[in-house]
């Protein structure tokens, strides 16, 4: 029997998107949909949502949330994307700003989203049996249901699921939040809130059941080097803790149809890929040479991508026959140390710093190999995404990189990429020129690699059905 479920993040994919959280919040429920559930997203609405969507936003209703000692209006949208109903939290005083997260006040803005989530329900008569929320931006909402809502019948049965996508951002602030914005005294369950405000750690404490993105992350989240300071409460609940591989939307991301390669192609029609190789080079300045080994990265500029590995071994990657692409944006020292190495040798190496979906797409399709030495990875979908167009990925073995990418085996012919367990810069670099090495001598294998990783299914329906089973189980 189908469920009612609320799906509740900070952005959804097409609308807004930051990072892997929009694609999962704009996947998932499409195969849930599927599976028969009515399945409802709500988000805040910020002013960064594209034109040619804000003309399809209908008015719902509004009406006003208590945020601490402030009365604070809020009008609640809709539109329909893929048949999907997705809510807006309207609030321009707190939503129409240039950054979604960089803000003073996203307590405040938070914990808004959070109380309107609960106060527009009973508005619109959706009384969802599970709302499923996503990461610190939305931990407020399963103690405000049990300690605030639960006295009331409509909210007396719903339950929350609880899902962490990096534990590392965890909406930190000062214990003042507690009077001033939560309403609630600062000598509420000491155990609880401890010394500073977490919105994270709430939702831990309060959500019915709690979910990762990969089970290897679940399994890493329980220890100190990965717990983020919070491995001692995810232990006290790790029997509600499970870990669900993230998918990929295989409609939107389909070599055989994308309008944003070079040139289209298949498993059947796997030799066309190239053509998408030497466009790209060209594009980018880089030697044109289907020959050349290319390396492809689409990351984060960040300590947790692993980039720190690659400095350390900066002069040996100069001095290889490799072209190596780079998109991103981040930590300026990054973006520095890539930048000087593009200049130094501008036909091999390319840098854009900037979000662009579109050569985001190309690099997929144009790159031999993909590049992920995280220093942890909840789940990642790069990997996904490389392997969907036929790039071969090479990984650090750690969170959803070691569940889903296996290093090939010269005895069984297993495996759908390379990759390496510590740690360490000249552990990745032998496993870059052992991936290269079979690039130049045994390209045979890695064309099986390449349609191995190709035909595998990386949908959603797998992991939508364990989202399913969870739901049902609670």
């Amino acid at each position: 029997m189908g469920k009612k479920i609320l799906l509740v993040a900070s952005e959804i994919a097409p609308l807004v998107k930051t990072g892997g959280l929009a694609d999962v919040a704009g996947a998932l429920p499409k195969e849930l949909k599927k599976l028969g559930h009515d399945i409802r997203l709500i988000m805040p609405e910020y002013s960064q949502i594209p034109q040619h969507f804000k003309e399809k936003i209908e008015h719902v209703c509004y009406f006003y949330v208590n945020v601490g000692w402030r009365r604070e209006y809020v009008g609640l949208n809709k539109i329909e994307i893929d048949g999907i109903i997705v809510y807006l939290v309207d609030s321009k005083k707190y939503f129409e700003r240039e950054s979604l997260y960089e803000n003073s006040d996203k307590h405040i803005q938070f914990t808004l989203f959070s109380r309107a989530v609960l106060e527009c329900l009973p508005k619109i008569e959706f009384k969802p049996d599970v709302i499923h929320c996503n990461d610190w931006q939305t931990g407020l909402i399963p103690m405000f249901l049990k300690e605030n809502y639960k006295q009331y019948d409509f909210f007396s049965h719903i339950k929350t699921v609880y899902t962490i996508h990096n534990l590392q951002y965890q909406g930190q602030f000062g214990k003042d939040v507690l009077s001033d914005v939560l309403a609630i005294p600062t000598d509420f369950q000491p155990h609880i809130i401890g010394d500073h405000v977490n919105f994270m750690r709430l939702g831990i404490i309060y959500a019915d059941k709690i979910t990762t993105v990969s089970p290897t992350y679940a399994e890493e989240i329980l220890s100190y080097h990965f717990g983020e300071g919070l491995d001692w409460l995810l232990n006290i609940r790790r029997g509600d803790v499970s870990g669900i591989v993230n998918g990929i939307d295989t409609d939107v991301f389909n070599p055989s149809l994308d309008k944003e390669l070079f040139q289209n192609y298949s498993l059947d029609t796997f030799k066309d890929r190239v053509i998408n190789k030497t466009a790209l080079q060209e594009k980018l300045g880089l030697n044109v040479d289907a020959t050349i080994p290319m390396i492809g990265m689409i990351t984060r500029l960040a300590d947790q991508k692993g980039l720190d590995l690659i400095e350390h071994v900066l002069y040996e990657v100069q001095h290889t026959d490799v072209q190596l692409v780079v998109l991103g944006s981040g930590d300026q020292h990054y973006v520095n140390m890539f930048e000087e190495l593009a200049n130094v040798r501008p036909r091999q190496v390319s840098i854009s710093v900037k979000f662009d979906s579109e050569l985001a797409k190309q690099i997929y399709a144009g790159s031999d190999f993909f590049l992920m030495p995280s220093r942890f990875e909840p789940c990642g979908l790069g990997q996904l995404l490389a392997m969907r167009y036929g790039a071969v990925p090479i990984v650090r073995e750690t969170g959803g990189l070691k569940d889903t990418v296996f290093s090939y085996d010269d005895h069984t012919r297993e495996g759908n990429g390379f990759s390496f367990s510590n740690y360490n810069a000249h552990d990745m670099l032998h496993t870059i020129e052992r991936a290269i090495h079979y690039y130049r001598m045994y390209p045979d294998i890695i064309d099986l690699l390449r349609k191995r990783g190709m035909a595998k299914d990386y949908s959603w329906t797998e992991s939508a059905k364990a989202y399913e089973s969870l739901y049902n189980h609670i």
